[in-house]
């Protein structure tokens, strides 16, 4: 797999809460020089970066970010606000105390109210992986896929641990056909997101792919 094609997978990401407006806008410009699926970025700045770059990038943005316990109503609204802003992928975070309460009946019926506000555009669902126990990571798995989502992504980059080769293997095999995997939090090398590909994600949630090849440490 060659540099470009992977780089085409990767939603290049910007989320630090220090993130100023310059930063974002250096990430925008890489994003389109080096022909990534989108740029993520921070809600406050989704506006601006969409007047800033038209067409020629999908702005992603994040929803109950990164603790995943706002409201639902919060979530929607985020959602709606983002989407109004121009923003073209939502990445949510699942609510981690109703998981580990076993509501995935509210579990599913938020992911499915913020997909019918996303209608066609992309929504992915962040479950944090590194907080679960396998037996919910499945759960988890049969949830996003009857609510209707696009993806199930890994990780926040926040919490204690990011994105493993054992759960996109375990997602790949539990996840329904409608639901697409992304890889996120700690994908720091060629071979890693390669590999992560090849396991089945279909997005990889990263900076350190665009920074390795600009150093020119990969051709």
């Amino acid at each position: 797999m060659d540099v470009q094609e992977i780089l085409a997978h990767v939603d290049h990401t910007e989320l630090k809460p220090t993130a100023g407006w310059m930063e974002i806008c250096a990430l925008l410009d890489d994003a389109i020089k080096y022909g990534t699926a989108s740029a993520c970025i921070p809600p406050s700045y989704v506006r601006a970066a969409k007047d800033y770059v038209g067409d020629r990038l999908r702005i992603c943005t994040v929803v109950g970010f990164p603790n995943g316990y706002n409201t639902t109503a919060a979530k929607l609204f985020e959602t709606k606000e983002a989407l109004a802003n121009g923003a073209d992928e939502i990445d949510m975070v699942v609510n981690l105390g109703w998981v580990k309460d076993g509501r995935f009946h509210d579990v599913l019926a938020e992911i499915a109210s913020l997909k019918k506000a996303v209608g066609e555009k992309i929504l992915k669902v962040i479950v944090e992986t590194c907080v679960l126990t396998e037996e919910e990571k499945i759960r988890l798995c049969r949830v996003v896929t009857k609510a209707g989502a696009d993806f199930i992504k890994t990780s926040t980059g926040f919490s204690t641990g990011g994105a493993t080769f054992d759960d996109i293997r375990l997602f790949a095999a539990n996840v329904g056909p409608n639901v697409k995997i992304k890889a996120a939090g700690g994908i720091s090398s060629l071979a890693d997101a390669e590999e992560f590909l090849r396991l089945g994600a279909e997005r990889l949630g990263t900076s350190r792919i665009v920074k390795l090849v600009k150093s020119g440490q990969v051709s």
